[in-house]
């Protein structure tokens, strides 16, 4: 029997660190602090509101780029928070997902042999999404604890082959957050470019003491080379609605939508019209400042007394714990034996560095219930 060979796109990519650590919780009962994703309830007038929707007939297909009302409350969004907006009717897209815009948009503009610089702790699907168009990855690692960016570094990465740069703020997986002085200095190397910048800013609503998002929309010549990407569903506790969009000048947008169209198409009706009604009210996402930062510091009270040095998230829902104090074990090594030994998932750092460079740092998702949360610093404590 003839078995025909096929050559992998993509030879080197395993099971994400996300599936292999959450199957570790499952097969051992433990608690899953480890994948991104809340485990207390939605909103329930969110969800009245997709029951609407679905009742009053809209479960056919929604425009290409987005159900003109959610565009609509979106521009007011970015008006409101950012006294600066997009044009609803050529400048945003709803897509299925964070991850599908930036899947979308690397397709749309990266072409073999092309440069991408990304920042190491990276989230794990641009890279692969770079190979499969055929670009080339170009690393900046950002050093634990403090993840702050060498801009000299960074300069000097940039090439005539550079096609983009993808930032993300606040970020994951280390919970740092993107100055004003930050953005300037992006600013200042692109400027004069023909650079793209995918700007991931899915957890903009997600921000700690007092501090502000630093959008790209904020700063004019940025703003005219970028992409914002964001995502409903880990800004209102439904990732599985896999809902999302992004902005960009039109110029840009025309050749996002180019791929979007033959990729998804559009995407999730009733659940788009009832999100444009729930953001029209501001306080749905004003409030989530104070709401996760509450998770955060019950979070860390719990564990003060442990053995893992600290440093406070400044954003997202994730908490990075230093462990060298604990064990010189690798931090996969030793992820995995919190969760066979101790019950207790996390996320290993170490994955989403240049060479697998190891900080003895771990990823926790602190977007759980109060109880799972005093549950998981009981065992922490004991470590």
């Amino acid at each position: 029997m003839n078995n025909p060979d096929f050559n992998s796109k993509l030879p080197y990519v395993k099971s994400s660190i996300f599936s292999v650590m959450s199957g570790l919780a499952h097969q051992h009962n433990a608690i899953n602090l480890s994948q991104g994703f809340p485990n207390f309830k939605s909103d329930p007038k969110l969800l009245e509101l997709v029951n609407k929707a679905m009742i009053n007939g809209f479960n056919q297909y929604a425009p290409m780029a987005g159900a003109i009302e959610l565009r609509e409350a979106i521009a007011n969004k970015f008006q409101l928070l950012y006294n600066n907006s997009y044009c609803p009717e050529t400048e945003i897209t709803v897509t299925a997902g964070a991850t599908q815009a930036i899947y979308t948009i690397i397709s749309a503009f990266i072409k073999p042999n092309d440069e991408v610089i990304i920042f190491r702790p990276a989230y794990d699907c641009y890279e692969p999404t770079i190979a499969l168009n055929g670009g080339k990855t170009i690393s900046v690692q950002l050093e634990a604890p403090n993840y702050t960016v060498n801009w000299t570094t960074v300069a000097s990465k940039i090439t005539p082959n550079t096609k983009m740069i993808i930032i993300n703020t606040p970020h994951n997986p280390s919970g740092t957050v993107w100055s004003k002085e930050d953005m300037l200095m992006l600013q200042k190397l692109i400027d004069g470019t023909n650079i793209i910048v995918l700007s991931d800013e899915v957890y903009e609503h997600i921000i700690f003491d007092k501090m502000h998002h630093q959008s790209a929309c904020l700063f004019p010549i940025l703003k005219a080379h970028s992409f914002v990407v964001a995502s409903f569903g880990k800004t209102f506790h439904n990732t599985g609605w896999k809902l999302g969009y992004c902005c960009a000048p039109e110029k840009l947008m025309k050749e996002f939508q180019k791929v979007h169209q033959f990729n998804v198409f559009c995407v999730n009706h009733p659940m788009q019209k009832a999100i444009a009604e729930y953001i029209n009210e501001p306080q749905h996402y004003r409030m989530l400042p104070d709401f996760y930062q509450e998770k955060r510091d019950l979070f860390l009270s719990l564990i003060q007394h442990s053995r893992f040095k600290i440093t406070p998230s400044k954003g997202t829902y994730f908490q990075v714990l230093d462990f060298s104090a604990i064990t010189d074990e690798n931090d996969v090594v030793f992820a995995k034996r919190l969760t066979k030994e101790h019950k207790l998932a996390s996320i290993p750092m170490s994955v989403f560095n240049e060479n697998n460079t190891d900080y003895k740092v771990l990823r926790f998702c602190f977007a759980k219930t109060d109880d799972t949360l005093k549950r998981a610093a009981d065992i922490i404590n004991l470590i």
